[in-house]
């Protein structure tokens, strides 16, 4: 199993590097992808608007993108895919359900794995609830979470 982290932000010296790569690991091997290859970007709110609008065609910023790399029906690769994060708005999310930013990236790599596996809630109420059972559960798993972000 091997995940990457890429860091895109001014502030990245806050970002514990490894902590998001034993995370995303645990993650990767709790959903039976253990030898897949996962990319993690963390970006601002710039960046993720600019990436929303052109591969959503929706002009305003969101928290993550999946982008996975087996949806073609052609040889499986290794390579699961990337999950863009946006700190800014995990910071902005943690303040509103009062919890800690670490706390909140974990959510959003969560999520973004899930939907890198086949998980999508935008498919109707039944997968909706199918993608949060499984949230719910990744993420008592995890726990206790490494600390991600230093003093931001």
């Amino acid at each position: 199993m091997s995940a990457e982290v890429r860091i895109r932000l001014r502030r990245r010296r806050q970002i514990r590097r490894k902590a998001f790569i034993f995370l995303a690991n645990t993650i990767l091997d709790a959903v039976g992808e253990s030898n897949a290859e996962l990319h993690i970007e963390l970006i601002g709110d710039h960046r993720m608007q600019r990436l929303n609008r052109e591969y959503r065609g929706k002009n305003v910023p969101t928290d993550v993108l999946a982008f996975s790399q087996r949806e073609a029906p052609s040889r499986r690769s290794s390579l699961l895919g990337d999950v863009v994060i946006s700190v800014h708005a995990a910071l902005r999310q943690a303040n509103a359900r009062h919890h800690s930013v670490d706390e909140e990236l974990a959510v959003l790599l969560i999520h973004g794995i899930l939907h890198l596996c086949g998980y999508d809630h935008e498919r109707g109420e039944p997968e909706a609830r199918r993608m949060r059972r499984r949230e719910l559960i990744l993420r008592r798993l995890v726990h206790p979470l490494p600390r991600l972000v230093g003093s931001y």
